[in-house]
């Protein structure tokens, strides 16, 4: 059995590496190669339920103090930007001491959450070349990889994000085609107010088309990290319009938003940087199609239709189109069974990659 410390284990992403309950993994479990997933340590603080981050186990000082945490593999996924490179330096040369291979899967080659990306690509550069193995998710981030560090990725297709029993479930019935941009908080690169025009000039251009803008309260609430109320009422502008229904709400919790994303029939992702997307992967999994911008990889992810959009450009015209092409041309739901069997030889890639790099560790 091979014990792997994920940072983190708790997300959904890293639960759906993991093969679907059965009889095959039920036999799996005699198999030395099998992998066992720990639970995540509680971090320093914890201010919300679940919390994991910061991750405890990229402390290297917390690593040498434990005496009764045992891994054989770490596999970091999200959380690192809590380091500094240094620190984080320490913790693969704790590593290298002790024998324990990092695996490293590149979600983020442009952190999500700031639009200067320079600290990020310094934490990479210290965790890409330390890494026994790196992953990714696209052709497209792999090649990006390889160019800046000379690292081979191994490229493994994200699994299924709504869990499949909800996927088995059938698209309400509905007449109209209604076109989601779901503002969330504000997250540093998304802009669903440069897109708004546009949207609403492609929904008029259709037929029975309207806009549904949601946007989390967080956005409204001057104690919150999210506050931004200039730019929230430029979005409630919008209730003006009488083809676009404006929503402010708590941000969805998971039930919550499955049901969002199947009534809408498209989501907008207005992203000026990024690199890969769980959002565009629910909205596989339960029949909702995609236009996203051109700036990261999610054209390599999944079939999504782009426009023309990054952290100093926009193209309007081409986000009209893009919204016309969706009309066109629906996008089914990802057949639960075909994520099932997916994320079997997800799982089966993941523990050949431990396995090989706790042999090499020998």
């Amino acid at each position: 059995m091979i014990r792997v410390a994920s940072v983190p284990s708790s997300h959904a992403y890293v639960r759906h590496l993991q093969p679907v309950v059965g009889d095959s993994a039920r036999a799996a479990s005699a198999d030395p190669s099998a992998v066992m997933v720990l639970p995540d340590p509680a971090p320093v603080r914890v201010d919300v339920p679940g919390q994991w981050w910061p991750p405890r186990l990229l402390d290297a000082r917390w690593l040498a103090e434990q005496t009764d945490v045992h891994f054989d593999v770490l596999h970091v996924h999200f959380g690192f930007e809590s380091f500094a490179p240094d620190e984080l330096t320490r913790t693969v040369d704790h590593l290298r001491a002790h024998r324990q291979p990092l695996v490293l899967t590149v979600h983020d080659l442009h952190n999500p959450h700031v639009a200067n990306n320079a600290d990020h690509l310094r934490q990479l550069d210290v965790l890409v070349r330390a890494a026994a193995a790196v992953i990714t998710l696209t052709a497209g981030a792999a090649a990006w990889i390889h160019d800046r560090w000379g690292v081979e990725a191994t490229v493994v297709d994200h699994p299924h994000v709504v869990p499949l029993e909800r996927m088995a479930h059938p698209r309400p019935v509905s007449d109209s085609f209604v076109i989601g941009v779901n503002a969330k908080n504000l997250r540093s690169n998304m802009d669903p107010l440069a897109v708004m025009d546009a949207v609403v000039e492609a929904a008029r251009s259709l037929p029975d088309a309207t806009v549904r803008l949601d946007i989390d309260e967080d956005v409204f609430e001057s104690s919150s990290h999210w506050y931004s109320p200039t730019v929230g009422a430029k979005l409630l502008d919008y209730t003006s319009f009488p083809d676009v229904d404006v929503r402010v709400h708590e941000r969805f919790d998971d039930d919550a938003l499955w049901d969002y994303l199947s009534s809408i029939d498209v989501s907008v992702l207005p992203y000026r940087f990024g690199t890969h997307s769980g959002w565009l992967e629910a909205c596989r999994d339960l029949g909702t199609s995609v236009v996203a911008s051109d700036c990261g990889f999610y054209a390599d992810q999944a079939r999504v239709h782009s426009f023309r959009m990054g952290i100093d450009s926009f193209d309007p015209a081409t986000l009209v189109a893009a919204v016309q092409a969706s009309h066109a041309d629906r996008t089914p739901a990802v057949e639960p069974g075909v994520r099932a069997e997916q994320r079997q030889r997800i799982a089966a890639t993941h523990a050949a990659i431990y396995s090989a790099v706790t042999k090499e560790m020998r």
